[in-house]
């Protein structure tokens, strides 16, 4: 593998002679994303292999692994909306008064959202695998112990601890994606790990609904069930991730050496230098949360979070106020999340094609706006509900990758992905606190969801609005570096200055 500067312009990757003349084949890049627009680079793939072989090689690698450790997680998470069908509240004493069950969602939350940048410096202290199958672990014996918790005080006591072991999961994962593919490729695979969730929604619904006629086995009810089973599913596969999830490229055993460093030189022109020998200190926290662009990436975040946690939380219980039994609640359940996850990843692939991610996510944004907006409107008609469920889950879901991969693939360098990463997640994760005490608010004995839906038509327009600033901001500072550039105002930066720099080098250009 060879890296040359000063080849011939081009635009986009390029192949050439893959087959046929035994020659060596190349990628040709022409100063893309984090390298210098006005250089010209040249990238040889190890002769032994294609660029199309090895991403396919690097996709099975770290995509399916990544998406059942999150689908799981991210089940153990939310089966206590699937679990309240099936009694959870009358059983532990949670009906007097009704928001005890909104604190046991809420609860959740507090170490999700303060402990998401030490876990993901964590993430770089320790290998992925360790520390991500560690928490995986964790997280599966808690979720079996709130299937035997006998009181509310139990069942609050290990939502805390659901939340304290999966903070490191989400955010780790969406950092080490973004470690493994330039800009453009990223988007589908962010979404395909982020619709893991849709996935998860889908079946946990069809699970619940299986397990839940376990009820009355050896004296347990149907609700303890799904927890224990579930959980216990988690603990099994936590034991082969340890020796399965996926390293850095950097120390990714499974690819040959002038594979490493062939994936590192593209990365390198993409991004720039990943610094990953280069240590995070709190000073490196300080410097990023100071970047406004960084704030405008966590309140573009926490405006979706409000109506993805509603909408995950309590469609069940949505669904079951049109009069279906346990059962057919969790069946109607599925639909909507198999139909946004195939709707999020066709947006995935076009986004990637073009290039472009912030018309996408406002269109998406506005998708689900017009979902809340009808169940706000209609209150007598089952049928238009339970569509206006659809356009708001494939908004919120399809817009949720496409901002998350946006933003961290902005950033430049191990240590600007790893704290924006986590900040991004830690902050909208509020969200979902917010979402936990304005949906279930009880009326004359009813549950009464308006002022929920009319909070997710508000949030997801902070959203939108964030995400034009973001957009903004970053079409600017690309235009004033270009002129910079073409004036030659640019001073040299060293090697050791750019890893600290990350994506504010002054080389570095922000996708839109």
């Amino acid at each position: 593998m060879a890296l040359h500067e000063n080849a011939p312009p081009h635009q986009g990757p390029t192949r050439r002679a893959e087959s046929g003349s035994g020659s060596k084949p190349e990628v040709l890049f022409s100063g893309e994303g984090g390298a210098d627009e006005d250089s010209r680079y040249l990238v040889e793939c190890p002769a032994h292999t294609t660029d199309r072989r090895l991403m396919a090689k690097i996709d099975l690698h770290v995509i399916p692994f990544l998406c059942i450790m999150y689908l799981l997680a991210f089940l153990d998470r939310v089966n206590i909306a699937n679990a309240k069908i099936y009694h959870l509240r009358e059983d532990l004493d949670m009906l007097n008064p009704p928001s005890r069950f909104n604190t046991a969602i809420v609860i959740f939350f507090v170490p999700y959202i303060l402990f998401e940048i030490p876990s993901n410096m964590l993430l770089k202290k320790f290998t992925p695998a360790t520390w991500l199958s560690l928490n995986m672990f964790l997280l599966g014996v808690t979720t079996i112990l709130q299937g035997v918790v006998q009181n509310y005080a139990g069942l609050l006591a290990t939502r805390f601890f659901l939340g304290l072991f999966e903070t490191g999961m989400f955010p780790g994962a969406f950092y080490l994606i973004g470690m493994w593919y330039r800009r453009h490729e990223a988007q589908r695979r962010y979404s395909f790990f982020f619709n893991s969730t849709t996935l998860a929604g889908a079946f946990g619904s069809l699970l619940a609904a299986a397990i839940g006629q376990m009820g009355g086995q050896r004296g347990y009810s149907g609700w303890r069930w799904i927890f224990i089973l579930e959980g216990a599913f988690t603990v099994l596969v936590s034991f082969a991730f340890y020796f399965l999830l996926p390293s850095f490229p950097e120390q990714a055993t499974w690819l040959r050496e002038d594979e490493r460093q062939y994936v590192a030189a593209k990365l390198r022109l993409d991004q720039g230098d990943a610094g990953l020998e280069r240590s995070i200190t709190l000073g490196d926290v300080g410097r990023v949360l100071r970047d406004y662009k960084v704030l405008l990436g966590g309140i573009m975040y926490l405006g979706l979070i409000v109506p993805a946690y509603g909408y995950a939380y309590f469609a069940p219980s949505i669904i079951s106020s049109y009069g279906y039994s346990p059962t057919q609640t969790q069946l109607r359940s599925v639909p909507p999340w198999a139909v946004a996850f195939v709707f999020s990843m066709i947006v995935a692939f076009v986004s990637d094609r073009l290039r472009h991610r912030a018309l996408f996510a406002v269109l998406a944004v506005f998708l689900a706006i017009a979902g809340f907006a009808i169940l706000k409107a209609v209150n007598t008609n089952i049928d238009v509900q339970y569509t206006a469920l659809f356009l708001a889950v494939m908004g919120v879901y399809t817009a949720m990758p496409i901002i998350v991969c946006w933003f961290n693939m902005n950033l430049g360098g191990h240590h600007r992905r790893a704290i924006g990463s986590a900040w991004q997640i830690g902050f909208g994760n509020l969200g979902g606190i917010i979402a936990s005490f304005v949906f279930e608010q009880d009326k004359a004995g009813k549950s009464d969801y308006s002022l929920g839906y009319s909070s997710c038509i508000g949030f997801c327009c902070v959203s939108a609005v964030a995400c034009v600033l973001y957009a903004l901001a970053c079409w600017k500072t690309n235009q004033d570096r270009e002129r910079a550039s073409m004036e030659g105002r640019l001073r040299a930066v060293s090697e050791e200055e750019k890893v600290a720099l990350g994506d504010l080098n002054s080389s570095y250009r922000y996708l839109l």
